[in-house]
């Protein structure tokens, strides 16, 4: 039997509407019924026969968080049932949709693969999953992967995660087949040969003996792209945009017209070299932490629209592989739990209305995500009747203290530990069904 719930009192604020207003929500299935506010609420809701009363007195209830990266230990850590942990984060924080990078153990680019990966969470019935496919057979830069096998066996998009084509003949062709049967490619805009150091160039990793990756490093593979993109025609998703020349280039492209979209990771939304401190390891990350001014341009991108979506940048890492001198420490951070408030914390210090605020999580992701499937379904998920019930329910004015060690990732490691942040999470509901309740 289907279950139908209906939340009352809530503060309904919808994106890509700009719906901002008192109101209910009644769910039947996995779709939303009902969407009453104002003086007809009531009359609206009489005839419904909720299973579910769910009181969001205090709350806001949001379209569910779409996070573009996110990895989940699966492929390759089964036995340390990884993918049930991550998701359990992803719906505590919110997320209802997120998008999986193909360096998994062994990479995504077998069919079979991608399709146990969908099985299995799908089984796990949490948050819904869309995973990339590797762009070249084993992220090796060589031999294309044969994208159309991957997308039937529902690949939305096809990457090389952090791993950079060194071969500018093998990104050609591969954006040229992309662009033909209307694939989408996700690259991280990251030189192969400049882009190895540690720490962002600078007086920071001069003082600190660390070895630099220099902005050049994301420039130059951003003008090689949007040269190739001028030359097939192909669809590009940027993935973690992080100084200001890159901002700047994707405006430029955008004015073009050329069809690219990107994001920025909370890390480079909130943290700047400096705040490595003394070799902390929790600040080892991939692309690396910049200087301020790469930040605010950063910040200033994802208000006026350039950077598309902030992305959770989610990579758990074990206790081994990140207690260790800071450039042989791997990087990565547990993110999931994190998005929302770090949005709202963002949002807040811009002066964004929370609807503005919330799109870079919600509507505006969902449409690249929509994009690079070349169908609407992910943009199907919204405030309104008809709507995929994938919802987010939080309580803005409710802050709390960021302790790796409660957080449901497996992983615990964070740069934001004891970072105060806005918005907790009360309940998320995914295709109708409570997938995360605060209360239980």
């Amino acid at each position: 039997m289907n279950a139908r719930i209906l939340i009352s009192n809530a503060r309904l604020i919808d994106p890509a509407s700009g719906r901002d207003e008192p109101g209910s929500v009644a769910i039947d299935g996995e779709h939303i019924a009902i969407v009453a506010s104002g003086a007809s609420a009531s009359g609206r809701l009489r005839d419904f026969e909720a299973t579910r009363t769910i009181d969001a007195r205090g709350a806001v209830v949001a379209p569910g968080l779409v996070d573009l990266a996110a990895r989940l230990g699966e492929p390759g850590h089964e036995h340390e049932g990884l993918l049930e942990s991550e998701l359990a984060a992803a719906v505590a924080g919110g997320v209802t949709s997120l998008v999986c990078p193909p360096d998994t153990d062994p990479v995504l680019d077998e069919p079979g693969l991608v399709e146990m990966l969908k099985f299995r969470a799908k089984n796990l019935d949490l948050a819904r999953l869309y995973p990339l496919g590797a762009l070249t057979q084993g992220l090796k830069g060589e031999a294309l992967s044969e994208m159309a096998e991957l997308t039937e066996a529902g690949c939305v998009g096809f990457a090389q995660a952090d791993v950079a084509i060194r071969d500018t003949l093998v990104l050609h062709r591969a954006l040229l087949y992309a662009a033909t049967f209307g694939y989408a490619v996700w690259l991280r805009p990251n030189d192969a040969w400049l882009g190895n150091g540690v720490a962002a160039k600078g007086p920071l990793a001069t003082r600190l003996g660390l070895s630099g990756v220099p902005a050049i490093a994301e420039t130059i593979a951003l003008a090689t792209i949007f040269e190739l993109m001028r030359d097939t025609g192909a669809r590009v998703h940027l993935c973690r945009l992080s100084s200001a020349a890159g901002v700047d280039l994707v405006r430029k492209a955008k004015a073009e017209g050329l069809p690219v979209t990107c994001d920025a990771s909370i890390h480079q939304l909130h943290l700047i070299d400096v705040d490595i401190g003394y070799f902390d390891s929790a600040m080892r990350l991939v692309p690396p932490l910049r200087q301020q001014r790469d930040r605010d341009a950063i910040r200033a991108a994802l208000a006026d629209g350039t950077i598309d979506a902030l992305v959770s940048d989610h990579t758990p890492v074990g206790e081994d592989a990140k207690h260790l001198p800071f450039a042989e420490a791997e990087p990565g951070a547990t993110g999931l739990e994190l998005l929302l408030g770090s949005a709202l914390k963002w949002g807040d210090a811009s002066k964004l209305s929370l609807a503005r605020t919330l799109a870079t999580v919600t509507s505006r992701p969902a449409a690249v995500l929509a994009a690079s499937m070349g169908s609407s379904q992910v943009a199907a998920a919204g405030l309104r009747e008809g709507a995929l019930a994938d919802l987010c329910l939080f309580a803005p004015d409710e802050s709390w203290t960021v302790d790796g060690t409660t957080l449901a990732s497996r992983s615990h490691h964070t740069p934001f530990a004891r970072h105060e942040m806005p918005g907790r999470v009360r309940c998320t509901i995914v295709a109708g069904r409570v997938a995360y309740d605060a209360v239980e």
